[in-house]
């Protein structure tokens, strides 16, 4: 009979739900046909496999079949009688059982019957199921001693002798009435105490011993001692420099008319293992004292996997190799061998292997005095230390396609990617495809895999920046999600893609003229509008005033009209009948400031500068050029210096006169009579240098005009004297002056009296023309006094503003511009025209703005150009640099005109 020690504790596996796609390196035993249950006798072990497919999604209960009793099995009861279970972490399960383990039916030691319990249960299973399993196994072969040390437990057998052996207790001789001390319930072959070796002794009655965990039993010949590993009557030593665990009995037994005592001893290897990255070493001591004790002899060597031996032909194909040295047993097993499996791990979010395989040494030796045999057999279950395998990322780019190709790897068979990190949010696997990002996961024979990922540079998740004008930096910052399975163990992977293309398409510009302006045209380049038109003007950049010009915006082009008499123009030459205008354009991307492009555009345009008539008046247009830069026009004159221009502002000089005036000079060739004038700058004329300190530049521009002489007459005369002078009668008559609003710059069109009041929005601009209407005299100037605005049609009232104070520009107001006017086919005489622009403003009370009409109002007055002194020296002539703006409260001198309400 058997005695154990119960225990009703369940011995449960967790088998993590998985599936076909995650197969360890080493393929397991395939399913049996009654359920992926088989059963294996190797020697003095029975091993059971239970394959994934049958425990996935479950959890796995084991329990023994002891003939009607159900017996379930935990971490506890199996290391005291002789049960192990190994599973890897997809389910696929080997339970080991000792043939002399508890409940197992032993049959004069040659057979052995046993039978187990498989449940599976879970949430994926609607019920509970259950697979019984049954295996007898025969093994006779016996040593003397058998040792076998498994992952739970360290297991001695021996084998019973019957001679009397004489006992003593306590230093004295027991004597034939010993039966007498021994309890009645004590059964022949039976176990009474046991006197544990730590090395100092401790005794424990059987009982006391099964409370402990230990197991003890005897069979029809053995002696059967078990004891779990790190119990406090197990020692360690270290033997030949391999740690070791001993365990050490002396085993009081009955026998018919005899006490009998067996010394017991097992020594089972805990260490004694060295890593590389491509080879396992195992070393096992040659000799193991707590064993031997005298001259042995080493009859048989295997090695085996799983329990399992290994002949040398599988041995030479696994590459495994088992070899003896003076004072080691050695097994090398190759990392990565087949019949091991890897697993991934991430400590610290840091991707790492491990390799698991479980060797099987097995020695069979004699002891030379007692020629006693012991059989020595150690299944040790190894795994590396954790081995780093950062991932790579591996990038290539094929310019013309402008996408990332990013292949990140290599992870073992049970990585899975879960989503991307990426800078606008986190994907999942089927949002990348979705998004048409190109997401594949790439499988190997070997059962590694790779993951790859396409992202086009034109997705918002790529970031662009340009180093140079002709360079796209693209940068792809993305965090890979990967999941461990089965135990769903998250980790990131960081990466950052970069590529730098020369793909910078830069923006173009073309132009031409026509009579009255430059049209420019910009074409964008592949970044669009990302830069500033800028306008050469006095010699410096500046940007283009989007007010002054009339700019067309198509998203592909930008076009531009700039009338050649505009500001940021330059004139290069002129001729009598046409000048020749340059406008410079410079695309600048800021903030960088980088030049893309720029345009230089020349071109003629008709003027007249110079025209005669049949009276003897003679107009003439001083151009300021480029080669003068410093010139000042309203400083020329003709070649009597006091011959001043009748206009001037910065650019042009306006001279009218008469023949018979000013020096001019008269020449009569052939049938031609030439009268010729030189306008030009006087050096003597200090007080009017330049407020800089340059010298006025020289400048000459002759002035000629030509009359065809058709006859000489000869006239006779005679001559009496005047009683009185001459007296001029004085005339009575009606000057018109009209001031008008212009639609654009050009002052080409201009409102009707339909149009008003005109609507602008704030600093828009408002183009005024004064203009004398009807008159054809040329002595006459046309000057503006005064102009201000008021919120009624009555240029009295207040509230009012000053626009042109004294014929200049309100120094408080720097938005008044006064505009040149030149002669063409609408305006023969400049002088009879005034030009001014302001941008478009409101009164405000308390400030509170006035959303209402703006009037504005203008005093002229008309002047004899041939008295050049007071106020016919010109629009703004002597501006009163310190004066303060004046506010209309009456009436006013001269001419007055109101403009229709703009609002």
């Amino acid at each position: 009979m058997m005695h154990v020690f119960e225990c009703f504790v369940t011995w449960i596996l967790l088998a993590v739900p998985v599936t076909g796609l995650f197969q360890s390196p080493s393929s397991k035993p395939s399913s049996h046909p009654d359920g992926g249950l088989r059963s294996e006798c190797l020697w003095n072990i029975m091993r059971l496999t239970l394959d994934e497919a049958l425990a996935v999604g479950s959890q796995l209960e084991i329990a023994v079949i002891n003939g009607t009793e159900i017996i379930p099995l935990s971490p506890t009861l199996a290391a005291q009688c002789g049960y192990s279970m190994d599973s890897d972490p997809w389910g696929n399960t080997k339970v080991f059982v000792s043939l002399l383990g508890c409940y197992v039916d032993n049959q004069a030691d040659e057979t052995f019957n046993l039978g187990l319990r498989f449940q599976m249960y879970g949430d994926g299973l609607s019920k509970k199921i259950q697979h019984d399993v049954t295996e007898t196994c025969s093994y006779s072969r016996w040593a003397s001693r058998e040792i076998l040390c498994d992952r739970n437990y360290m297991e001695v057998s021996t084998l019973m002798v019957t001679p009397e052996v004489p006992v003593t207790m306590d230093g004295q001789k027991v004597q034939e009435t010993w039966q007498d001390a021994i309890p009645d319930a004590v059964a022949p072959n039976s176990i009474w105490k046991m006197t544990f070796h730590t090395p100092d002794s401790k005794v424990m009655v059987l009982k006391d011993a099964h409370r402990a965990g230990y197991g003890a039993m005897t069979t029809p010949t053995r002696l059967v001692l078990r004891s779990p590993y790190n119990m406090p009557e197990t020692y360690a030593e270290e033997v030949a420099g391999v740690p070791m665990e001993v365990f050490s009995v002396s085993t009081y037994y009955k026998q018919v008319r005899r006490l009998a005592i067996i010394v017991s001893a097992a020594a089972c290897p805990t260490g004694g293992l060295v890593f590389t990255d491509e080879v396992i070493t195992w070393y096992v001591p040659r000799r193991i004292p707590p064993l031997i004790s005298s001259a042995f002899k080493i009859l048989e060597t295997h090695m085996g996997i799983d329990g399992q031996r290994l002949d040398k032909t599988m041995m030479a194909i696994r590459r495994y190799k088992l070899s003896i040295t003076e004072s080691h047993v050695v097994i090398e097993l190759p990392v990565g061998s087949p019949d091991g499996y890897y697993k991934s791990h991430a400590p610290d979010y840091s991707y790492h292997i491990t390799y698991t395989v479980e060797p099987m040494l097995e020695l069979l030796w004699r002891a030379e005095d007692t020629r006693a045999d012991t059989r020595y057999k150690v299944l040790f279950p190894i795994t590396t230390p954790l081995m780093p395998r950062p991932p790579h990322v591996t990038e290539s780019i094929v310019p013309e396609q402008k996408v990332f190709n990013v292949l990140l790897g290599t992870f073992l068979h049970d990585v899975s990617l879960l989503n991307i990190t990426f800078t606008t949010g986190v994907l999942t696997v089927t949002e990348c495809n979705a998004r048409g990002f190109d997401f594949q996961e790439h499988r190997f024979a070997n059962s590694s895999k790779t993951f790859s990922l396409q992202v086009p540079f034109s997705d918002e998740v790529v970031l662009k920046h340009n180093p140079n004008p002709l360079t796209t930096v693209y940068f792809l910052p993305l965090v890979f999600g990967l999941l461990i399975l089965p135990e769903q163990i998250p980790f990131p992977h960081p990466a950052e893609l970069e590529a730098s293309l020369e793909d910078v398409v830069l923006p173009t510009t073309t132009g031409f003229c026509d009579q009255d302006n430059f049209y420019i045209s910009v074409k964008y380049g592949s970044q669009g509008d990302n830069f500033q038109i800028m306008m050469l003007h006095a010699g410096s950049w500046r940007e283009l005033d989007t007010e002054l010009y009339s700019l067309t915006d198509n998203n592909t082009h930008v076009s531009i009209v700039v009338p050649y008499t505009a500001p940021d123009t330059v004139f290069e030459t002129v001729q009598s009948d046409s000048i020749r205008a340059r406008v410079d354009l410079l695309l600048l991307e800021t903030p960088n400031m980088w030049q893309l492009n720029d345009l230089s555009l020349a071109c003629y345009f008709p003027l007249t500068m110079t025209e005669c008539y049949p009276n003897g008046t003679v107009t003439a247009l001083a151009v300021k050029v480029e080669s003068v830069r410093n010139l000042n026009p309203k400083y020329l004159t003709l070649s009597d210096q006091s011959c001043k221009p009748v206009f001037s502002n910065d650019r042009f000089a306006f001279f009218s006169f008469n023949l018979n005036s000013c020096g001019t000079t008269r020449t009569f060739f052939d049938n031609v009579m030439a009268y010729e004038n030189e306008i030009s700058m006087h050096h003597s004329m200090g007080k009017h240098q330049s407020r800089k300190g340059l010298i006025n530049p020289d400048y000459r521009h002759t002035v000629s005009c030509y009359y065809l002489v058709n006859d000489t007459e000869t006239m006779a005369f005679r001559t009496r004297p005047r009683n009185s002078d001459p007296k001029a009668d004085p005339g009575v008559g009606q000057l018109v002056v009209q001031m008008r609003l212009a639609q654009e710059v050009s002052y080409d069109l201009f409102y009707q009296t339909e149009d008003y009041p005109v609507v602008k929005y704030l600093q828009q601009p408002l183009y005024f023309e004064v203009e004398l209407m009807w008159s054809t005299d040329p002595r006459i100037a046309l000057v503006l006094e005064n102009c201000w605005a008021t919120l009624h049609e009555d240029r009295t009232t207040l509230p009012s503003w000053d626009l042109i104070v004294k014929r200049c520009e309100n120094l408080d107001d720097r938005y008044i511009v006064f505009h040149p006017v030149v002669a063409d086919a609408r305006i023969h005489i400049p002088a009879h025209v005034k030009r001014f622009s302001v941008k478009m403003f409101t009164f405000t009370t308390d400030e509170t703005v006035l959303k209402e009409q703006i009037f504005v109002h203008c005093d002229a007055d008309l002047c004899d150009t041939t008295k050049p002194d007071g106020i016919c020296s010109g629009q703004c002539a002597s501006p009163l640099w310190n004066a303060k703006p004046l506010k209309p409260t009456g009436s006013r001198r001269g001419m007055f005109i109101s403009q229709p309400p703009p609002h």
